[in-house]
C-alpha cells in the first residue's frame, strides 16, 4: 500500500516503462521491485534503437553467493550465474590483514587485479624456480594453469579480482593443499616425506580454503633461494603505472603478453571514461569480452545484427560481457569517471574501431553507403580513439 509522504517532502519520481518519445508502454501498478527497475532504466524502458532479444550480459557480485570464512570471504560469477560468459570466470575476493588464501593450483590459469590494498603471492613453476612478490593497487599477477600460488594479506588487508580462462570455473572446486592431505592416508603421507605418521595428527580434516594468519615480515624475510633460481618471466606487472593512451575522453592501458609476456591466455584493457564521454564505437576480433565494473556508472547496448540491438546500465561491482564481435560501446551515465576493466581469453588485445575503418576505406565507398553528410565525412580519424567525448550541444 502505499504511504503518504511528509509534508514539503516530495516522493522521488517512480520510473514506468513508458517512452515518451514515441508513446510506446505504459504505466506499472506493480507489484515491482522499483530499486531494480532505477539501476536498470535502459531494460525497463529500452532506447527505440534496441531491438529483438539479446541474451541477459549483465551480473553483479551483489547477486552472488558470499563464501565467508575466517580471514576473508569471496564471491564468484560463472556460466552458473551469467550463461552466456563461457570464455572467462571471476571471483571478487577481500582477505583481512594476515588473511590467506591457502597453498593450491587450479587447472585453468589465474589473472588478477588489485582493487585495493597489498598483498604477498608466492608461486613455484615445474622445474623448481620459485616467485615472491608484493601486490599494490592496480598491480596484475597471473599464473599459468597447473602452478601452484598462495596469496595473503599484508597490513591493511586487501580485495582483488580473480578472473580464469575457463567460464564454468569455480573457486570453491580448485586443488587444495590441505583437502589433498585430508584425503590421502596417513601412512601414505608418512612415505613421501619421511617422517612418522604421528607428524601428520593435527592436519584439517577439510579444505580449508581461506585462514586467519599472523601479518607476514617483509618480502627478504620470508624469501626462498631455490638452487634452481627465479621464474624467467615474472608473474607480476603494474598496470596501473603503464603510460596510458590518453584521449579527449579518458585513457586506456592495455595489457596483453607483448608487455607482459607470462600472461598468454588473458588480455585485458584498464579503461577510465571521464563524465560526458564513451567508449567508442567498436568490436573485438579475437574473442568474446567479459568486463568487470571499477566505479562510476554507464551503459553498453550490444549490437547482435540482423537487426538486434539490447541495451544495459552497469556500476561498480558489475559484470558485463559481449559475445565475439559483436558491435558496442559503453558510456558514462554518472557524474564520476567511470572505470572498468575489458578481459578476453587471448594472447593479444585486439579492437575494431568503427571510426578507423571507415577513415581507413575509400571516400566515396563510405559515403554511398551510408549516404552519409558531409560533416559525418570530415569527422573520420583515421587514428583510433578508444575513449571519445561527446560534441558540445
Amino acid at each position: 500500500m502505499a504511504q503518504d509522504q511528509p509534508n514539503g517532502v516530495n516522493p522521488e519520481p517512480i520510473p514506468q516503462p513508458f517512452r515518451p518519445s514515441d508513446g510506446f508502454g505504459g504505466p506499472d501498478f506493480g507489484p515491482r521491485d522499483i530499486m531494480r527497475d532505477k539501476e536498470n532504466l535502459n531494460m525497463l524502458v529500452p532506447p527505440v534503437t534496441d531491438n529483438g532479444l539479446l541474451p541477459n550480459m549483465k551480473m553483479s557480485f551483489s547477486d552472488t553467493h558470499m563464501q565467508l570464512n575466517k580471514g576473508g570471504w569471496s564471491r564468484e560469477i560463472t556460466v552458473r550465474d551469467l550463461p552466456i560468459a563461457t570464455t572467462l570466470a571471476g571471483v571478487n575476493m577481500s582477505l583481512l590483514p594476515g588473511g590467506v588464501r591457502e597453498l593450491h593450483w587450479h587447472q585453468q590459469s589465474e589473472w588478477a587485479f588489485m582493487i585495493w590494498g597489498c598483498a604477498r603471492v608466492t608461486s613455484v613453476d615445474w622445474q623448481g624456480r620459485n616467485f615472491i612478490a608484493d601486490i599494490e593497487q592496480g598491480d596484475l599477477w597471473y599464473f599459468p594453469a597447473g602452478l601452484p600460488h598462495s596469496i595473503q594479506a599484508l597490513e591493511g588487508g586487501c580485495e582483488f579480482l580473480l578472473v580464469f580462462d575457463d567460464g564454468n570455473f569455480s573457486d570453491l572446486n580448485t586443488l587444495s593443499i590441505s583437502d589433498w592431505f585430508a584425503h590421502t592416508p596417513k601412512d601414505v603421507l608418512a612415505a613421501n616425506f619421511g617422517v612418522p605418521a604421528d607428524a601428520f595428527k593435527g592436519i584439517p580434516s577439510e579444505q580449508v580454503y581461506i585462514f586467519q594468519d599472523t601479518v607476514p615480515g617483509s618480502i627478504d624475510s620470508q624469501e626462498i633461494q631455490s638452487p634452481y633460481g627465479t621464474v624467467p618471466l615474472s608473474f607480476k606487472h603494474s598496470m596501473l603505472a603503464q603510460e596510458p593512451i590518453v584521449t579527449p575522453g579518458g585513457t586506456v592501458r592495455i595489457t596483453d603478453s607483448s608487455n607482459f609476456p607470462i600472461a598468454k591466455t588473458i588480455a585485458a584493457a584498464l579503461v577510465e571514461i571521464k563524465p560526458g564521454a564513451m567508449r567508442e564505437l567498436h568490436w573485438h576480433p579475437n574473442n568474446d569480452e567479459w568486463q568487470y565494473y571499477l566505479s562510476g556508472q554507464g551503459r553498453m547496448t550490444v549490437f547482435g545484427g540482423n537487426g538486434v540491438a539490447r541495451t544495459f546500465d552497469y556500476r561498480a561491482g558489475d559484470v558485463g560481457y559481449v559475445p565475439f564481435a559483436m558491435g558496442h560501446y559503453v558510456q558514462n551515465t554518472g557524474t564520476d569517471t567511470l572505470w572498468f576493466l575489458e578481459m578476453f581469453k587471448a594472447p593479444r588485445f585486439e579492437d575494431i574501431s568503427l571510426n578507423q575503418w571507415m577513415a581507413l576505406t575509400p571516400y566515396q565507398l563510405v559515403r554511398d553507403n551510408l549516404n552519409a553528410s558531409p560533416e559525418l565525412m570530415k569527422s573520420l580519424r583515421k587514428v583510433k580513439w578508444p575513449v571519445v567525448k561527446y560534441p558540445p550541444r
